[in-house]
């Protein structure tokens, strides 16, 4: 199969990596000419700088030649960036197979991204890609496993095909909106997963916070109609746990720096793009419009717009009535 990999950050080059090791043909994009050049000259990410990129992946600038007669399309590139590259893709014949690494929310419509793809590309088959899995892991080969979710079992199974390998196991899914919210809400959650850890609340505190971020995720998936088994998966239980707990996690790091002090802008600067930053805005904005109770998720989006102080968020969840577990 000939894949292209649109997004040579480091979730797309590490999947790039993954899909060539699974025996794929491999086309990475960039929409930059000069990191395009500099990674074709030293075979290397920036951000994977222990990784070497086969000899046999094409690496290119052009879209156009990216996806010219390929047999699939990965989008990996931030959540931000998304919709515009959809925007790109219209006038070029694609396949009728495209998945997409990316997780978040549309920053302007707050819509998760099936919903955008839908829109721009409704000719395409589209399949999710979502769980637990750091870059670094995946780019040199760790033992993972992740989740292909499509309304048509057929397009999971194919993307499942394409990335399997002795160390890389895909499981597939039909609950295409469950996978895309437990992706999205675990950045937000790790947030506060930092904070509080920031904090040095310790142990009890997190499988706390994480336990009432998983009844948060599964508030607004019941809301919105997703499968709350998809919650006790890859996608939801495994990737909440994953990205609260690790300091490989950008978006829990940015929590702890937080809890240290730094301003938001100050800790974006240091850690990259933090997803939960984005996303958290969009969560707020679904949970008032579904008149839904998500106190974590507006605690973090408070603390991020300057209302409170990390330390007073965590306080005012601590300080919340008590009530029954399953609410």
């Amino acid at each position: 199969m000939v894949i292209a990999v649109l997004g040579a950050g480091a979730w797309g080059g590490a999947l790039a990596i993954q899909l060539a090791r699974a025996g794929c043909e491999v086309r990475l994009w960039t929409h930059n000419q000069d990191a395009a050049a500099q990674m074709h000259a030293t075979r290397s990410i920036r951000q994977l700088p222990n990784c070497l990129l086969p000899e046999s992946m094409q690496i290119t600038a052009e879209l156009s030649a990216a996806v010219s007669a390929v047999d699939g399309v990965l989008i990996a590139v931030p959540s931000h960036a998304f919709s515009a590259l959809l925007q790109q893709l219209i006038p070029l014949s694609l396949p009728t197979q495209l998945a997409w690494a990316t997780k978040g929310f549309d920053p302007v419509y707050h819509h998760l991204l099936h919903q955008r793809v839908a829109s721009e590309l409704p000719q395409v088959i589209g399949t999710v890609l979502s769980g637990p899995t750091f870059a670094s892991e995946v780019a040199i080969g760790l033992p993972t496993a992740m989740v292909a979710a499509s309304k048509q079992v057929q397009a999971a199974e194919w993307w499942a095909k394409c990335l399997h390998s002795t160390t890389f196991r895909v499981y597939t899914n039909d609950d295409v909106l469950g996978v895309e919210i437990g992706g999205a809400l675990k950045n937000v959650m790790a947030i506060a997963a930092g904070i509080s850890d920031g904090l040095g609340f310790g142990a009890n505190a997190r499988a706390a916070l994480v336990s009432r971020a998983l009844a948060e995720v599964m508030r607004l998936g019941a809301c919105l109609g997703a499968k709350p088994d998809t919650f006790m998966g890859l996608a939801g239980l495994g990737d909440l746990v994953l990205t609260c707990t690790d300091d490989q996690s950008r978006n829990r790091r940015f929590g702890l720096a937080l809890a240290a002090g730094q301003s938001v802008s100050e800790a974006e600067f240091s850690i990259g793009t933090v997803e939960g930053v984005a996303a958290v805005k969009s969560v707020v904005v679904l949970a008032k419009h579904h008149q839904l109770d998500m106190p974590i998720a507006q605690a973090v989006y408070a603390v991020i717009k300057g209302k409170i102080t990390p330390r007073d968020a965590v306080a005012q969840l601590l300080a919340r009535a008590p009530k029954a577990e399953r609410q």
